[in-house]
């Protein structure tokens, strides 16, 4: 039986998920385009700023971002690679902590301050309670991410039209799962006076049927519950030990796997 991990839910093959920072006033506009376009984002925020002139307050995080993600992004958006480990520690965990008090469910992800990062930095994330971190360095593709702690996206927001049409029109000999994954700042629309990219973009990737729209948590999560299946020793039987269901091919032909089902694959 041969079976391949390159379905997203539904049996899809592509994804889009979008990905901002610092949680500036901007970030109102911009989750109405989202929603308007039917698009879902993720917003990496500094706790420490929330309430500053220019910042979004901490009383509207729960109502602005319903639909999309709260994610950490430290308190003061230090240099972590910079930064003693007592105050890595302090930056992401009391971000979480102050963001979780906001939101009301657990903050598993972030992006980091200027995108900078250190193999320290990273082997301390798991313990910090991060599954995933961003970072600034785009690759222009949309292949998945090699390690999720090391997270790159596929472009900045300044490329992102350019990119649609190469995303829509993308053809692959083999099937395989297809992220398109785009970050920036809400600020840089409103300073470079280009708030028509975001209706660009949606007008040619927004409400299609063969995208899933995610987060960055339910991409992460979704590829944990994918690699906890259990096959039998011919790859017959399939046990999904996750509440949610995953999609996986076996000989070419989408199949789902119920959360919480053994499934016998048929030949």
């Amino acid at each position: 039986m041969r079976i391949r991990f390159d379905r997203f839910p539904n049996g899809l093959t592509k994804a889009l998920t979008l990905s901002f920072d610092d949680g500036r006033i901007h970030d109102r506009r911009l989750v109405d385009k989202f929603n308007e376009y039917g698009l879902k984002g993720t917003f990496h925020l500094n706790s420490g700023f929330l309430g500053k002139e220019g910042y979004i307050s901490a009383s509207e995080i729960k109502s602005l971002f319903a639909g999309h993600e709260v994610s950490a992004h430290t308190i003061d958006h230090p240099f972590l690679e910079q930064s003693p480990a007592e105050q890595v520690v302090h930056e992401i965990s009391n971000d979480r902590a102050a963001l979780e008090a906001l939101v009301g469910y657990p903050v598993r992800g972030m992006s980091y301050p200027f995108g900078t990062h250190s193999d320290a930095v990273v082997a301390m994330l798991p313990t910090l309670g991060i599954e995933y971190a961003r970072t600034t360095e785009s690759h222009q593709g949309f292949h998945m991410p090699k390690d999720f702690l090391r997270w790159h996206p596929t472009c900045h927001h300044k490329m992102m039209v350019e990119l649609a049409d190469k995303f829509n029109q993308l053809e692959q000999r083999h099937t395989r799962m297809a992220l398109f994954y785009v970050w920036g700042h809400s600020y840089e629309f409103e300073n470079d006076n280009n708030w028509e990219l975001i209706d660009r973009f949606g007008e040619k990737v927004g409400g299609k049927d063969d995208i899933w729209y995610a987060t960055n948590a339910e991409i992460a999560l979704y590829m944990q519950a994918l690699g906890r299946l259990r096959f039998s020793v011919d790859s017959r039987i399939v046990h999904n030990p996750s509440a949610a269901s995953v999609w996986i091919s076996a000989e070419g032909d989408a199949v789902e796997i119920p959360g919480g089902a053994v499934v016998q694959l048929s030949t």
